[in-house]
């Protein structure tokens, strides 16, 4: 499924909201709130590499790994999340196709 996403996938989601499984008892809502493109596609599939960043309400940081996030249209979605910091509203994370 990822694969098969590219950034046009992301870009009119930008401010939806994401629910994201941190473990069987605890989902989470986060909110895209940016999409950028990371270069020139690749060879093997076309696809030009891109991030998505993420906020996540204040609290205790998560530790970067894979989580399933969820979106209405979208699906589940298994994604590499790295904390890229806080912002005035929450903490930031980042997940990078390449």
């Amino acid at each position: 499924m990822l694969e098969s996403l590219d950034m046009t996938s992301f870009a009119g989601r930008v401010g939806e909201l994401f629910r994201i499984a941190i473990d069987e008892a605890n989902v989470l809502t986060t909110r895209l709130i940016e999409v950028t493109p990371a270069g020139t596609p690749a060879r093997a599939h076309g696809r030009t590499p891109f991030s998505l960043v993420f906020r996540f309400p204040p609290g205790a940081p998560l530790p970067q790994r894979i989580y399933r996030l969820d979106h209405d249209e979208l699906g589940a979605l298994d994604l590499f999340l790295v904390p890229i910091g806080p912002d005035d509203h929450g903490m930031l994370y980042e997940a990078v196709f390449s």
